[in-house]
């Protein structure tokens, strides 16, 4: 696609789900992937396969708690690749749960992870963004945040913190470094795998086969996004199954 050819991305939670979909997508237009998450042989499953069908792509092994992990992993890319035109803050968790059942761990878990793994994200890229007067922030939020409903109140506050912030930035920023944010509603990832409330799990999954869309359906918006000449912003993008309320 336009404008997609020969731009370096980075992709955090890229190992399953809309991480592993967009990246796969992306190299496939053409742009240079550099992929972070745990799940080492994941990664290089994915990377294989890209580099199989004639793309470029590499990975570094990250935990997004660890902000050190966020510089190492854009680093690799401007290495490797001379440069960085996107990061993506795509890694997630929820824990779903009442908020008077104090899972504060799991309060800890989503804030770590869906919030500070962002800010960790961002700050990472911005200082190359700015010494290339050019870049582009993409984080995959949630709809959660817009529709709040019972259980999801921390997930929701983590993902409407990442909404505040980037509009934040957006104002802040000069032009030169745009700023998208993404929300998907249900889509088919293992997202449910890590819930600890087992109500709570076997509701998400049950919602998931009967309304659940494919991760291509958020990759696809993803290249839209970055695909737009360095004059038009996209700012926020929802994404959902047409049958969720």
């Amino acid at each position: 696609m336009q404008n997609i050819k020969g731009k370096v991305v980075v992709i955090t939670g890229a190992s399953s789900g809309m991480g592993k979909a967009t990246a796969i997508e992306l190299a496939k237009n053409g742009a240079k992937v550099v992929l972070g998450a745990r799940r080492i042989e994941q990664l290089q499953q994915i990377v294989d396969g890209i580099i199989s069908k004639g793309g470029e792509a590499s990975f570094a092994q990250i935990d997004v708690k660890d902000k050190d992990d966020l510089i190492r992993l854009v680093n690799t890319a401007v290495e490797q690749y001379g440069k960085l035109d996107v990061i993506i803050n795509n890694a997630g968790v929820s824990q779903l749960s009442r908020i008077d059942e104090l899972d504060i761990d799991g309060w800890e878990e989503m804030i770590d992870i869906n919030l500070k793994g962002v800010l960790y994200g961002m700050a990472a890229a911005i200082p190359v963004f700015k010494q290339q007067q050019s870049g582009h922030i993409v984080n995959i939020i949630s709809t959660s945040g817009i529709k709040i409903v019972p259980m999801q109140g921390i997930y929701a506050g983590t993902k409407n913190a990442v909404r505040t912030i980037a509009e934040a930035f957006r104002q802040e920023s000069d032009g030169t470094i745009r700023i998208t944010g993404i929300s998907p509603g249900v889509v088919k990832t293992d997202f449910a795998e890590n819930i600890k409330n087992q109500e709570m799990k076997t509701i998400i999954t049950k919602n998931m086969e009967n309304l659940a869309i494919s991760p291509d359906a958020i990759a696809n918006a993803v290249v839209y996004a970055i695909s737009q000449p360095k004059d038009v912003e996209v700012g926020d993008i929802v994404i959902r199954p047409s049958k969720q309320n």
